[in-house]
């Protein structure tokens, strides 16, 4: 690698707005602030709700005929 033409990284702390705080490094010399975690996200507790597309699938072919 080529001598300083690279970024510093620093440690931050990341905050979710659940709570669930870590450190990790980044180029960003602020701490950052997420929405969502893995800790809150429905997709990673197992709380996620799947769609019934099919329903809207029919529909559409119903409206616009079979492609």
């Amino acid at each position: 690698m080529k001598t300083k033409i690279h970024p510093e990284y620093n440690e931050i702390n990341v905050v979710c707005s659940c709570g669930n705080t870590f450190k990790t490094n980044s180029t960003r010399k602020a701490n950052l602030t997420l929405d969502v975690c893995a800790e809150c996200h429905p997709f990673y507790t197992g709380k996620q709700k799947i769609l019934d597309t099919a329903g809207r699938v029919d529909k559409f072919r119903q409206k616009y005929g079979t492609l």
